[in-house]
């Protein structure tokens, strides 16, 4: 585990009261491990910092997309904090190295590691923002995460993959896309499905995921990255 001082270097910000920001590092995990840790595990400054996170993407796409309509500022504010870039915001600024985790929750990849860190970039903000304010808790989703919108509107990742390839898909052949479950491995907790895309008869592309869902939006995604070939 890294010192502070380093991430108070990378992130621009000294925190004034440092057991906001070990609270905001502190996964409930690490508690189980840690029994005399004496810092909360960081979920109320997650749920804090989740509500400071969508005032200031909403106040940004408000100001800047001033002729959009409710729907479309919606669409783009859920693409700026969703889980998925929230995760590469962390990897961006080295919050892991600095994260308390109990040793089984460490080795995790994929979408659970990419949870946690989201919810530790929530717990970040919800302390800069108790320390702070909300100016500088707004500066940091300024440098940090409102970047990241030149890359959603080039690569167009706030449509929904699935009605993007179905509108697509129905110009151009007259038919709807259908999902099947290709397979489901893994226990009950952990259950990964494979799904593929239809056109017909024929299978397009497939995907995978932690449910159906998920699983059929990968799924389109591959199929309209094919299309675009």
């Amino acid at each position: 585990m890294q010192a502070l001082n380093s991430f108070y270097q990378i992130i621009g910000i000294n925190f004034k009261n440092p057991d906001l920001i070990q609270e905001a590092l502190t996964h409930r995990s690490y508690l189980n491990e840690n029994t005399a840790w004496s810092i909360p595990h960081n979920e109320r400054l997650e749920y804090l910092g989740d509500a400071v996170l969508e005032l200031a993407v909403s106040e940004f796409l408000f100001a800047k997309f001033a002729t959009y309509p409710e729907g479309q500022l919606t669409v783009l504010r859920a693409s700026l904090v969703n889980y998925q870039l929230l995760a590469r915001v962390a990897n961006q600024i080295q919050l892991g190295e600095y994260l308390h985790m109990s040793r089984g929750e460490a080795k995790d990849t994929g979408r659970a590691r990419e949870v946690i860190l989201a919810n530790a970039i929530e717990a970040v903000i919800g302390a800069i923002y108790l320390d702070q304010g909300y100016t500088v808790a707004q500066g940091f989703v300024e440098r940090f995460v409102q970047p990241h919108l030149g890359e959603i509107l080039k690569t167009r990742s706030y449509k929904d993959p699935k009605s993007e390839l179905q509108e697509i898909i129905q110009e151009r052949l007259r038919v709807t896309p259908t999902y099947n479950v290709l397979s489901e491995e893994g226990p009950a907790h952990q259950r990964i499905f494979t799904v593929g895309v239809y056109f017909g008869n024929q299978l397009i592309a497939q995907g995978g995921g932690p449910s159906k869902q998920e699983a059929e939006t990968e799924a389109a995604k591959n199929a309209l990255q094919q299309n675009q070939r």
